[in-house]
């Protein structure tokens, strides 16, 4: 994986839009669970592919660094060749000189050497660094993104169970409102009072009976006291 791959990949998924993709989703918790694992899994992914891309930016910054204090140190072997040469040249010594002097020409171009290495390097790790910058800012992101996504996954789970719970609830009352029990206490209760007005009318019917036999009666007294009646007048005669 280049280093433009990754670095595209997590700017991408740095800036995906969360509220977007659920507005889009029919299932929203099983897309969010499965958004976990692709996330977690991309990150596992990116971070060992930035953790690469650092290890390649601390190498050319070794190398750097070794290129600088190599031409430091040719810099001092040729400076100590020439004061040689100069030594010599001057106690008559010439073809020593020249030896030394030759020595210090040597040292000087390892030295330019070095210093062109370094400052060859610099640019790309300049380079690397701003990449690696932007993959480290990419990953928090990703992995802030990630805390926001089981964050938005736990909502919702407890979204779902309270509207479950919700349902249930009303199912339930539903249930008792189609057997309302205080609709079978009205039916019990004109039952009862149905029982009643019988008992009522059985009374009632008894107590006319009554009333006809004591007038039946009231009517035999009166027709006894008309005969007594009659007899009287019979014997006064």
């Amino acid at each position: 994986m280049t280093k433009q791959t990754v670095l595209g990949r997590v700017t991408q998924l740095a800036k995906a839009n969360i509220n977007a993709l659920l507005d889009g989703a029919e299932d929203p918790q099983k897309m969010l669970d499965q958004l976990i694992r692709d996330y977690s899994d991309n990150i596992t992914e990116a971070e060992q592919a930035v953790a690469a891309t650092i290890g390649n930016l601390r190498m050319m910054e070794q190398d750097h660094k070794e290129d600088v204090e190599a031409a430091a140190e040719w810099g001092g072997k040729a400076l100590a060749a020439s004061r040689k040469a100069d030594e010599l040249r001057a106690a008559g010594s010439a073809a020593e000189a020249d030896k030394f002097d030759n020595l210090a020409k040597v040292a000087l171009g390892r030295q330019l050497s070095s210093e062109k290495g370094a400052k060859d390097a610099e640019p790309t790790i300049a380079a690397q660094s701003e990449v690696v910058g932007k993959l480290k800012s990419g990953l928090d992101q990703m992995k802030t993104m990630l805390v926001e996504l089981r964050s938005k996954r736990d909502q919702l789970v407890a979204r779902a169970k309270t509207a479950q719970a919700q349902n249930q609830m009303m199912d339930a009352a539903g249930n008792i409102n189609v057997l309302d029990p205080t609709s079978e206490l009205s039916r019990f209760e004109e039952k009862v009072r149905r029982e009643e007005a019988r008992a009522l009318g059985k009374q009632e019917l008894a107590d006319s009976s009554l009333d006809a036999q004591f007038e039946q009666l009231e009517g035999l007294g009166d027709a006894a006291e008309i005969e007594a009646r009659l007899a009287a007048l019979k014997t006064s005669a």
